[in-house]
């Protein structure tokens, strides 16, 4: 019996459409057993019959990035959204193959779509946040990581990322700063103030009265000069300085907002309006309220339960205010509640290292090596450690690794050339300690080169070297002499 050809066709179709269905449970299947490397080819066949279905191309996307293979998944996220720009999986997974990939700034475009079609979606807002972050984009993820602490206060998290967001805005502004305007009574004020954090009270004292004398209308600098009074038992001086600063006529709000919003209190409409200020005010400003806003950000964190956050704040302000010791102990806690965290052995590693603990260092750093074992910063650390404790010989193979792989790495250089000049390789030790020499604030490096210098023979050049090394010992006395001079603290003018 000869069977109609259209029938034919369609008992074709009705086959191909049975089979299909089959390989579309089958994907279903895999995926719900997370089986998502197994479900991929099966989805690549079905788009291949189906190539504009939608709802197949994101399952075949999803495979692929669940399976590992974020880049091959990113061509068929875009062909979903292609047929459909609002589709919130799409979006969200799209950003997140490109986060995956560190794409931070590809990442941003989708998540925020995302965000803004569900913007109770925290997932695709704290990505967004991040790739915002990653990018150097630190107002709009402070932005981001505004709207989550206040969507979810208790996450210790949100809290720490505002407070680096913050934290970064400030020392971009900082550096803005120095850039424009070095000698400015601006810049002194926040040198002052970073001083001031560091328990340093003679020189914070010293730069507030720089900045006093430039800038004597300036905003809370007597208050400043008070603070610096009441930490070394002056209280007398201090509510002196204090009366001054109530005498201080107010500011002009019209002419300068972020100083009225300042000291209102609301720093982030303080520091939007010093951004509309292009000039070491403005800049000055920013640094502030922004060091503001980081500070309550922070501080939110005191009072939540304990987590590894509040400690790693802790040590992060602990290691800048030189305290590296008490820094590596913060690092311990953290520890304790994220027990294994690879960020906070690096960290502990790091303070340690910084505190001059080798021996205690040097277990994590050999660990880390074994990882990353082409890491100048690791080898750099394994060698200087090793020097440290007078094990010369063993030093310099991760000191040469070190240098080679980052021949910038200054440290490395003047640690392999004083190494190499100990054993007795000066020929070798000369051309690292001559790299190193911008690091030599003491004259240390000047005399180690010159002794260099003397045993490879090349006597002019060593007595260049040790000329070049007292005159730095003698500088740096009579600035030291100077400077104790200036920076006594004397009674209010």
């Amino acid at each position: 019996m000869r069977w109609p050809a259209f029938l034919l066709a369609s008992v074709a179709l009705l086959a191909q459409s049975e089979e299909l269905v089959r390989q579309s449970q089958r994907g279903k299947q895999l995926m719900a057993e997370g089986r998502f490397a197994d479900a991929v080819p099966v989805y690549r066949q079905l788009v291949q019959a189906l190539p504009d279905n939608p709802g197949l191309l994101l399952n075949l996307a999803l495979a692929e990035r669940m399976a590992g293979q974020p880049r091959q998944s990113i061509a068929h996220f875009d062909a979903v959204l292609k047929l459909q720009p609002r589709n919130l999986p799409a979006l969200v997974s799209l950003g997140a193959a490109h986060v995956e990939l560190n794409e931070n700034r590809a990442a941003i475009d989708p998540l925020e779509k995302a965000v803004a079609i569900e913007p109770g979606n925290r997932d695709a807002r704290t990505m967004l946040a991040g790739a915002l972050f990653a990018s150097e984009r630190f107002e709009a993820a402070a932005g981001q990581y505004r709207a989550l602490a206040k969507a979810t206060p208790e996450d210790p998290q949100v809290w720490l990322s505002l407070g680096r967001s913050y934290e970064s805005l400030a020392g971009r502004a900082f550096r803005e700063l120095e850039k424009s305007a070095p000698k400015s009574g601006y810049m002194a004020a926040l040198l002052a103030d970073t001083r001031l954090q560091r328990r340093q009270y003679r020189s914070a004292f010293f730069l507030y009265r720089q900045a006093l004398d430039q800038l004597p209308g300036l905003a809370r600098i007597h208050g400043a000069i008070a603070e610096v009074y009441r930490r070394t038992d002056h209280a007398d001086w201090a509510d002196a300085e204090e009366r001054k600063e109530q005498t201080l006529a107010p500011p002009d709000c019209a002419a300068h907002a972020a100083v009225c919003h300042f000291l209102a209190g609301r720093y982030v409409e303080a520091a939007a309006a010093a951004r509309l200020r292009a000039s070491p005010e403005g800049l000055f400003w920013q640094s502030k309220a922004y060091g503001e806003l980081a500070r309550q950000a922070y501080g939110q964190l005191g009072k939540l339960p304990e987590s590894p956050q509040i400690h790693e704040v802790k040590a992060t302000i602990l290691r800048a205010q030189g305290q590296a010791l008490e820094s590596a102990n913060e690092w311990r806690e953290a520890l304790r509640l994220a027990p294994g965290s690879p960020q906070y052995q690096r960290e502990l590693a790091n303070s340690l290292y910084l505190a001059g603990d080798y021996k205690s260092a040097m277990p994590m750093i050999e660990r880390f090596l074994q990882t990353e074992p082409e890491s100048a910063q690791w080898n750099l650390m394994e060698g200087d450690s090793l020097l440290h404790l007078e094990e010369v010989e063993k030093s310099i193979p991760f000191l040469e690794k070190a240098a080679l792989r980052d021949p910038k790495l200054l440290p490395a250089q003047a640690s392999l050339g004083l190494a190499q000049a100990r054993v007795g390789k000066s020929a070798a030790a000369i051309p690292h300690l001559e790299a190193a020499l911008a690091l030599d604030d003491d004259g240390s490096l000047h005399y180690q080169l010159a002794r260099a210098y003397q045993a490879a023979g090349l006597a002019e050049k060593a007595q260049k070297a040790m000329s070049a090394y007292q005159e730095i010992q003698q500088k740096a006395q009579s600035d030291k002499d100077e400077l104790a001079k200036e920076m006594q603290i004397g009674p209010p003018k």
